[in-house]
């Protein structure tokens, strides 16, 4: 035991003399907190308003043409932007990019509101819209569904007033412009054991969390393969110390840092992310709170066994570096970190399924949005901690043949 304590005051030596490894773990994924959580505020809020801006050219001028363009203004939707006096200053503004959309309005639009194409024996202009060609094609086709929705009530409320004028009906001397219940507001469906619908702060501090727990792979590396150029390892096999018990010398002050992360990262989400807008973070109380520390506790232990596995595969820092920087972006990416996995096609979901990054997010989210309870988060858990012994029996293994 005494052995085992000197080992650790050694590695936590070690490791608080390499600030500047320690300051990237805590800043960089403070900084990824900030920046993803304000980033995808509106993705995650049901029927947040879309802020693409649009124009519209009214080269009619028409009471019809106005009427269109007050309709597609109260949808909320797009943002409204500018009302340019022809189509060549629109195109300069969407190259500009001051907005992306510009829906134009022919001359005689009003006249011909109601009369079937071609019935009077001229062709009739349609309206066109100028589009800004790196616009994504889902906002592109969402603007002129609105478009198409708004048209049809103007000439929904045309026939009404023609068809009362034509039976002596009372009409008003205006087009009415009823504000119909066009816009469709989502609601999550919750299960008795739900706390509240995903937010951008709970996807994102969970996720950079996990991240940065996984990115101590870097300085473990340095330390470990620096030791075995000098030596180190081969004085401490000399007297005789197992090498089981290096890994779990390095174990502990590494798994501290982790929960030291934890703590760090959601007091980010708790106070920072408020002070740029964002939403507050929440928490669970209770035993709640000690199922996210049995996730955090195992999400370090797997974390750092596979810091360890890269640390005794690569011969050089410069290539732990690689592989451990090159191996968490991949499991970030298909683990539901950057993107969330919702997000991601039915293939892609599958395979986040591989990612132990994946199951650490997946526990976070089953205690903090599902209220979840031991048994919900067990099978993470056990993913996690299997990955964690077969990453430490795979280095020890490694290390054990290079000594041989």
């Amino acid at each position: 035991m005494n052995r085992l304590t000197a080992l650790w005051r050694k590695e936590t030596l070690a490791l608080l003399r390499d600030r500047h490894g320690l300051a990237a773990l805590f800043v960089m994924p403070t900084i990824f907190i900030l920046v993803m959580t304000m980033a995808l505020h509106d993705a995650f809020m049901p029927g947040a308003a879309i802020d693409v801006g649009y124009a519209i050219v009214d080269l009619d001028g028409s009471a019809h043409s106005q009427s269109l363009a007050r309709r597609l203004t109260k949808t909320g939707s797009f943002r409204l932007a500018d009302t340019p006096g022809d189509v060549e200053a629109a195109r300069q503004a969407i190259r500009d990019g001051r907005y992306a959309l510009a829906l134009v309005l022919p001359r005689g639009f009003g006249e011909r509101l109601l009369a079937p194409a071609g019935a009077d024996g001229q062709a009739t202009e349609p309206l066109s819209l100028l589009v800004d060609p790196t616009l994504n094609p889902a906002l592109q086709l969402s603007f002129r569904n609105q478009t198409s929705a708004a048209l049809g009530t103007l000439r929904a409320d045309e026939l009404t007033r023609s068809a009362g004028k034509l039976f002596g009906l009372p009409t008003p001397t205006q087009s009415a412009e009823r504000d119909w219940p066009d816009e469709i507001v989502s609601t999550a469906v919750q299960n008795d054991r739900s706390i509240r619908p995903p937010s951008s702060v709970q996807q994102n501090v969970p996720a950079w969390l996990v991240f940065a727990m996984f990115f101590v792979v870097i300085p473990i590396s340095a330390i470990l393969i620096a030791e075995r150029q000098q030596g180190t390892l081969q004085r401490l096999a000399a007297m005789g110390l197992p090498f089981r018990f290096v890994l779990l010398g390095k174990l502990l002050p590494f798994f501290v840092v982790n929960q030291i992360q934890a703590v760090s990262m959601v007091a980010v989400g708790i106070w920072a992310v408020p002070l740029f807008g964002g939403e507050a973070l929440v928490m669970p109380a209770g035993i709640g709170l000690f199922h996210c520390w049995l996730v955090a506790a195992a999400v370090s232990l797997a974390a750092v066994a596979c810091a360890l596995l890269v640390a005794s595969l690569a011969q050089t820092t410069q290539q732990s570096t690689i592989v451990g920087g090159i191996g968490n972006i991949l499991m970030a990416a298909i683990g539901g970190i950057m993107v969330p996995k919702f997000m991601m096609p039915g293939a892609m979901q599958t395979l986040a399924e591989w990612s132990p990054m994946a199951w650490a997010l997946n526990g976070f989210h089953t205690v903090m949005l599902r209220d979840g309870g031991f048994s919900a988060i067990l099978p993470d858990l056990l993913k996690l901690l299997a990955c964690a012994a077969l990453a430490i029996a795979a280095a020890s293994w490694l290390n054990r043949s290079r000594a041989a």
